[in-house]
């Protein structure tokens, strides 16, 4: 497999700046697509005590591991970016094709192509092409965007050493951004003037495995918002409608009739009760703690694999896409019904915060 190579920052320098004189496009984007609003809206949203000027902005996936991709969803209005997850396992076979994206989107990978350093580098590279950017007058009104870690997929590999580092290292990028700084062009040096903030984020969105156990969930997540201190979303699972009012959308309402959840998704998964006690005292911790404390809807949902496009062996996938979107909404509703505005929400299939 091919390995994924970072642009190195001084090609990307040149691109931001030379490429819009010369084509008018940053990164092949057009310019007429860069994001305008009218500022007399107020488009912005606050959680976890920052700002955003847009509710919008990418899920975690491939395109959130690569600055330039950041940079990009940036450009076309994203303000609250989820960047791809984070894990201790880092160097893992995945087989090829991993991800069938149609109408329907299907996956079957839950690696990340770079090193956990090479992430982190790349997400400091982002949030500094991004006040280049605002530098250059891209955004007016709509400059201010919140970067949302994410970390996976269990406490012992959240607890080791180089994920540790990796968070103080968004806590904290003074020493990267001073190394970077070095590496911009003689002729952009006064972007080496640039106060570029060092703390890139303090929010972390919490992925787990599906059927990883209640117990599990919350222990990471006050490890999270007591040890680390950090702000904390948990990501929950489409399976919390439970497996007669899932299949009820997904078959009768929806029309996917070939598209099977196995038992034992439901089986393995935390229930609603389970989920709402959770949330309950999680919310309290991090009341106590002067965190905050939202949730995400949903993580992908586990399918068998009735396509031809993975490999012969692969007996189970993950879906999103439209259909997810559908169910995501009914929990959505269904935790509004329970705890009010009381906890922000993360929504995908487009990332929204509120």
């Amino acid at each position: 497999m091919d390995e994924l190579t970072p642009i190195p920052f001084p090609v990307l320098i040149r691109r931001l700046l030379g490429e819009l004189d010369a084509k008018k496009s940053i990164y092949d984007l057009p310019s007429y697509r860069f994001f305008k609003a009218d500022t007399a809206f107020d488009l912005g949203v606050s959680i976890h005590g920052h700002y955003a000027s847009t509710p919008f902005g990418p899920a975690a996936g491939p395109h959130t591991q690569l600055a330039q991709n950041i940079v990009l969803s940036w450009l076309a209005g994203g303000r609250f970016i989820e960047l791809k997850t984070v894990q201790i396992l880092d160097k893992l076979s995945i087989a090829r094709p991993c991800i069938d994206m149609e109408t329907v989107g299907y996956n079957i990978e839950w690696s990340q192509e770079l090193r956990i350093e090479q992430s982190l580098e790349e997400y400091v590279k982002a949030a500094m092409l991004i006040e280049m950017a605002k530098s250059m007058d891209l955004a007016p009104g709509f400059p201010d965007t919140i970067y949302d870690m994410s970390v996976g997929y269990d406490l012992a590999g959240i607890q080791a050493p180089r994920v540790r580092a990796f968070i103080d290292g968004m806590l904290d990028a003074s020493a990267i951004i001073e190394n970077l700084r070095e590496d911009i062009p003689e002729e952009f040096a006064h972007l080496r003037d640039l106060d570029y903030p060092t703390r890139i984020s303090d929010t972390v969105t919490l992925s787990t495995f599906h059927g990883c156990p209640p117990g599990e969930i919350e222990a990471i997540a006050e490890h999270l918002l007591r040890d680390v201190g950090l702000n904390v979303v948990i990501k929950l699972n489409p399976t919390l409608l439970g497996q007669d009012r899932l299949n009820a959308i997904l078959h009768d309402r929806l029309g996917y009739t070939d598209i099977i959840v196995p038992v034992e998704a439901f089986a393995n998964d935390p229930t609603w009760e389970q989920v709402q006690g959770i949330v309950k005292r999680l919310g309290r911790l991090a009341e106590s703690l002067g965190n905050g404390f939202g949730v995400k809807f949903t993580n992908t949902l586990l399918v068998r694999n009735h396509r031809t496009f993975f490999p012969s062996n692969t007996a189970e996938m993950y879906l999103s896409g439209p259909p997810l979107h559908v169910l995501a909404i009914d929990l959505v509703l269904r935790f509004r019904e329970v705890f009010g505005d009381r906890f922000p929400i993360s929504f995908s299939d487009n990332s929204c915060a509120f």
